[in-house]
């Protein structure tokens, strides 16, 4: 990666930044602690891969709502650009471009954040871990390989390497070999009831042999108790039809007597109603002279609603004249009011405006005064303009110190709030291995029942694979009953031919060719039989073990929250060492933070500045107070301004009331002699007078109206409208009637006579009846006989079908015997192989190997670089195994263990260490470091050309920085670019190019020297 262009907006301590890495080969980028430096490296991190040392939001300047970062760079021969942005609180926007022929960038941005994150890490061939670890040189990663112990060394470079997938797959492999050693377990498990279904083959065959025997006697006994039982149902079937037909008759007379009933019935009705007819008609003169009544009161009720309507009409014509007279009348009353009032407002106006007049002499003196004190207030703000950005400083200077302390109790607080939760991860401790040990025994149960779970769902299928065998027999029996029911068919036709030769059967072969036939179909019914039973015992077998299955899924459905948690509770115990050594850094820096706060040891230039300015203050001799007091006694002499704007105002009103005064008294006297004009001669007056004449002319009588409404009111509720309906109804009818009563009578002689012929027929089927035997009880007995004896006949036979079914499910179990061996055979040879994956994936295994491939090429490079960096003076070498020798003192035996421990040598001899300076440990870290990147750079499949060291370059001398300037213009020619950070001196004055990074107050800035 060779970068040519950083764009910031609003990231972390910027505000708008541009830095052009173009002609840059070897940089540094320097500036005072704090002002940016590393930021311009996060940014670089951020843009690429969306990583930072801050949270998410927290990446966005203070007091903005928005990020963005412009990437450009270079990746085999091919330029990209990155552009990352975020709004504070919300989802962060990623794009991705290539740089085309004609110079424009052609978009390579996926659907989403991931695919457009992976699509960059596949082309650049880097990821953020390799680029920390290789192009990246952190401050305080030098001496990480140093400060552990040898064994931790190589847990290091494994990180480094990226092992832990090997890890992984040793993993699986261990898992796959523990299945097949299950698997194994379970097949010899399953060997042994096999054998010893076998050894029961002897004892089924004997017992098969007596339930034959058993059933041939059964069955003639049936033979004869069946042809027994034909002979008396035919006989009774006899018997059965006699009595059919006397239940039919027996039908036929219950008809017949119910028809001649209803026919009786029907005639009594048909006379009361004749009688009830003719009894109404004789008042018919009665309920005609009713109905002409009615008719006539109803007519003159409707002329006199009909005058009722013209007068309400008429009067209500009169009651809206009425209200617009008053109406009019008021609107003229209410404006000569109006009138009135604005003229006694106009008299109260007058006396109070003479009252305001003579008051001008003492707001005169009033204003003397108020000018005078303005005087006053302006010389004191004159003075104020002098101390204002004094005091706004101070303020200023406050504020910043107040902020610094903030802060300081911010970080105290939160040094407080993580020292209490170490100190409780710490506590529960104890607690957490407790559970890890509970979890272990829970995931060991899981997995003995997913194991079970596994045999009981092999046990199964073999059940279904039996039951699927069952029902293809039952078919194939079932197909050869219907070929022997068509074959019966065809003999029970006369003179039938031989379904097999064609020839014409006798009647003594005929029948033992029907006889044979219905044997085998007997036989092939008492095989389905049979199946049928060995089928419902199998169905039993299967809803057990699918319970038993459902039960377990169940009982393991814990399972991954199970190893998740332990997952979790190991990273926790994990953590412990880690928690107790930052808890005590924790503790140390409260303490100091403490003792800052205490004495007040922060922003001390802050401090002197204010105490400055304090002083400046005082020699102005400013007091605010007298100011306050000046513009509080302005403010309360200015009532006399606002005096003597109301006394010009008063002047101005009474000029105008003396206008308005004549106007409203001539209006006044217009409006009292038009509402004199309305009440006595207008035109609604006249209107209201014709209407009354209207009224007197219409001569409507309220009484005759209520007279004449009561009289329909009694006639209607005599209701001789409906009398008068039913008599002409009544007359319509009375014909009908006679005629109907008439055809009844008639029906009913014929009914009668029917019914006596009907009765003779069935007392002769009665007589005969009781002439003829009853075989029903005999039928019934010999019926339950053949049924016992069938009952036993079907459980012989199911014993039969089920011994038959085991002597074929042994033949089955030889073969499924000798296929387990065989499946026992091939799983072992599988755990074999997978448990030598595990040990070969292990960290002893291919991770060792590939350490010991890298170290040769690891210490090669550092040599190459420590002899720039010291003058050939230092050399290192990586021992990956030692010598370890035994307890015992009689024999001594030599034995290599694995180690990583790492040897220097100088001049005198190898030494450890710890006994080397600062600068010549920094140098020999260094060395490793740079070699770690450019192997780790190679392992990627990425060349490493950006190279960036951000590490402390202070405990070197003169003569080490030197050579560490000397050694990175050396390594200059292997990379691209190079970029270092730091604070010193001595650092930026040995660089081709100078990137000045300093803090303002509207954000950090960058400035490139050359």
């Amino acid at each position: 990666m060779i970068p040519l262009q950083l764009i910031l907006k609003n990231f972390l301590s910027y505000r708008e930044a541009k830095l052009d890495f173009q002609g840059l080969h070897t940089a540094c980028i320097c500036g005072s602690n704090g002002a940016g430096k590393s930021s311009l490296l996060e940014a670089i991190t951020w843009v690429v891969w969306g990583k930072s040392r801050v949270g998410t939001d927290d990446v966005i300047n203070a007091g903005e709502k928005t990020v963005r970062v412009d990437f450009t760079f270079i990746v085999n021969h091919e330029t990209y650009r990155i552009i990352r942005s975020r709004q504070r609180g919300r989802s962060t926007d990623l794009q991705f471009q290539i740089q085309t022929e004609s110079g424009r960038f052609r978009p390579l941005t996926g659907k989403g954040i991931k695919p457009t994150q992976e699509q960059i890490i596949k082309d650049i061939k880097l990821d953020y871990d390799t680029f920390i670890n290789s192009a990246y040189l952190r401050q305080g990663r030098a001496d990480e390989f140093m400060l552990r112990t040898a064994s931790e060394r190589k847990k290091v470079l494994a990180d480094l390497l990226k092992l832990d997938r090997y890890e992984e797959l040793s993993i699986q492999a261990k898992d796959t070999s523990k299945e097949f050693k299950n698997r194994a377990e379970y097949l010899e498990q399953s060997l042994q009831p096999l054998e010893q279904k076998i050894a029961r083959q002897g004892e089924i065959e004997t017992e098969r042999k007596t339930v034959a025997a058993q059933l041939e006697g059964l069955q003639d006994l049936q033979d004869i108790d069946d042809q027994k039982l034909k002979t008396l149902q035919l006989a009774e079937h006899d018997r059965d039809n006699e009595e059919k037909k006397l239940t039919w008759q027996q039908s036929q007379y219950r008809n017949t007597v119910g028809d001649c009933d209803r026919l009786l019935r029907d005639r009594e009705q048909m006379q009361v109603k004749l009688t009830e007819t003719e009894s109404f008609l004789q008042r018919s003169e009665e309920i005609k002279q009713g109905y002409q009544d009615l008719k006539t009161w109803q007519s003159e009720e409707e002329k006199l609603a009909d005058k009722l309507q013209d007068y309400q009409s008429t009067k209500e014509t009169k009651r809206q004249l009425e209200i617009e007279l008053t109406r009019q009348s008021n609107e003229i009353e209410l404006k000569i009011q109006q009138v009135q009032t604005q003229l006694d407002n106009i008299a109260q106006q007058e006396q109070e405006n003479q009252t305001i007049l003579a008051t001008s002499e003492e707001v005169d003196r009033g204003l003397e005064k108020l000018q005078s004190n303005r005087q006053r207030v302006q010389e004191l703000e004159q003075l104020k303009l002098q101390v204002t950005p004094l005091l706004q400083r101070h303020n200023e200077l406050q504020i910043e110190i107040e902020r610094v302390q903030a802060k300081l109790n911010a970080k105290l607080e939160q040094l407080r709030s993580s020292q209490q939760e170490l100190a409780d991860r710490i506590a529960r401790i104890p607690q957490r291995r407790l559970e890890y040990l509970e979890i272990e025994e829970k995931i060991v149960e899981c997995e003995n029942k997913k194991n079970y779970q596994k045999r009981v769902q092999d046990k199964g299928q073999e059940q279904k694979i039996v039951k699927e065998r069952l029902q293809e027999n039952q078919r194939s029996y079932e197909e050869q009953i219907e070929k022997l029911q068509q074959k019966l068919a065809l003999l029970q036709i006369p003179d039938a031919a031989c379904p097999l030769c064609d020839r014409p059967l006798d009647e003594h072969y005929r029948d033992r060719v029907i006889s044979k036939t219905q044997s085998e179909q007997e036989k092939n019914q008492q095989q389905i039989w049979l199946i049928r039973e060995q089928m419902a015992t199998c169905e039993v077998e299967l809803n057990g073990l699918r319970e038993e299955y459902a039960q377990l899924t169940r009982q393991i459905n814990a399972y991954g929250d199970l190893y998740n948690k332990k997952g979790q509770l190991e990273a926790e115990l994990e953590t412990g060492d880690e928690d107790y050594d930052r808890l005590q850094e924790i503790a140390g820096e409260i303490e100091e933070k403490e003792a800052s706060l205490k004495i007040e040891n922060y922003a001390l230039d802050l401090q002197a500045e204010l105490q400055n300015i304090d002083r400046e203050i005082a020699q102005l001799d400013y007091d605010e107070q007298n100011l306050a007091l000046a513009r509080g006694e302005t403010d309360r002499l200015r009532h006399w301004e606002i005096k003597q704007a109301k006394i010009k105002d008063v002047k101005r009103k009474q000029k105008e009331l003396d206008r308005q005064k004549p106007e409203l008294l001539a209006r006044r006297d217009r409006l009292q002699e038009s509402r004199d004009r309305l009440r006595q001669d207008s035109d609604i007056q006249q209107q209201i007078q014709q209407i009354e004449a209207k009224l007197t002319a219409i001569g409507y009588d309220r009484d005759r109206h209520e007279t004449a409404r009561q009289t329909l009111q009694t006639l209607k509720a005599q209701k001789w409208d409906i009398q008068h309906y039913k008599l002409q109804q009544a007359e319509e009818q009375l014909p009908q009637l006679q005629s109907n009563l008439q055809e009844i009578q008639t029906r009913l002689k014929i009914r009668e006579s029917d019914r006596d012929k009907i009765k003779i027929d069935l007392d002769e089927l009665v007589a005969k009846m009781q002439q003829i035997p009853d075989y029903r009880n005999e039928i019934k007995e010999r019926d339950r006989i053949i049924q016992q004896r069938r009952q036993q006949l079907d459980e012989l036979l199911a014993k039969q079908g089920k011994l038959d079914q085991q002597l074929t499910q042994l033949q089955e179990t030889k073969v499924q015997s000798e296929k387990t061996k065989v499946q026992l055979k091939e799983v072992g040879r599988q755990y074999r192989v997978y448990q030598e994956l595990s040990k070969a994936f292990s960290k002893n295994g291919i991770q060792a190997l590939m350490i010991e491939n890298i170290l040769p090429q690891l210490e090669a490079q550092t040599n190459q670089i420590l002899a720039r960096l010291t003058g050939n003076q230092l050399h290192v070498q990586f021992v990956t195994q030692k010598a370890k020798k035994s307890a015992s003192s009689r024999k001594k035996t030599n034995n290599t263990i694995d180690t990583l421990e790492i040897v220097i040598a100088d001049a005198r001899g190898t030494r450890a260490y710890e006994t080397y300076s600062g600068g010549e440990a920094f140098r020999i870290n260094f060395a490793i470091r740079l070699a770690l990147a450019k192997i780790l750079a190679q392992r990627s499949g990425a060349s490493l050309q950006l190279l960036i060291i951000d590490e402390g370059f202070g405990t070197q001398d003169a003569e080490g920085c030197d050579r560490l300037i000397a050694a990175i213009n050396a390594i200059a020619s292997d990379f691209s670019c190079i970029l270092t950070v730091t604070h010193m001196n001595r650092f930026k004055e040995a660089f081709e190019h100078r990137i000045e990074v300093s803090k303002t107050s509207t954000g950090s800035q960058i400035n490139l020297l050359s």
